[in-house]
């Protein structure tokens, strides 16, 4: 599973000229699931989110979490974080996890950010969407379980 988080002040998600979603203070997560990710993983990865500091403090040091500065999250699946471009110039998403896999764990790791207290709004899984935000700092981090929840 990786993550890209990037710290927001806005982001919104807009599908077939509709908005879908909408959040302000809080994260803009794009979502990568692979197929051999479970939904042990998907929890480990949730609660890593859930104890993120990277909100900064009085003293401008990334500290806060999101729960401390009352955010929310926007989360977008997005299985080109999984492309694989050692081969040419045109991706591979081979890696990325097939759609029956995929979907049932995006959506469970968005129900495990809202049992943690989280206002989670999102996109639809497999839709063409356009995502909107504005990036502050910019921060963007990238969590990546092979590396980062080590299972």
């Amino acid at each position: 599973m990786k993550l890209i988080v990037q710290r927001v002040k806005y982001a919104s998600v807009t599908i077939d000229g509709k908005v879908h979603g909408k959040i302000d203070q809080g994260y803009m997560i794009l979502v990568g699931i692979q197929n051999e990710d479970t939904r042990e993983i998907v929890e480990k990865m949730a609660n890593k989110i859930a104890k993120l500091r990277i909100f900064t403090d009085e003293e401008d040091k990334m500290n806060l979490d999101l729960h401390q500065v009352n955010g929310s999250i926007l989360s977008i699946s997005q299985f080109t974080l999984y492309a694989d471009c050692h081969k040419g110039n045109r991706p591979s998403f081979s890696h990325a996890g097939k759609p029956d896999i995929a979907k049932p764990l995006y959506l469970y790791f968005n129900d495990c950010l809202r049992k943690d207290g989280f206002c989670v709004e999102e996109g639809i899984f497999g839709a063409d969407m356009k995502v909107e935000l504005l990036n502050d700092g910019p921060v963007t981090i990238i969590l990546d379980s092979d590396v980062d929840i080590r299972h």
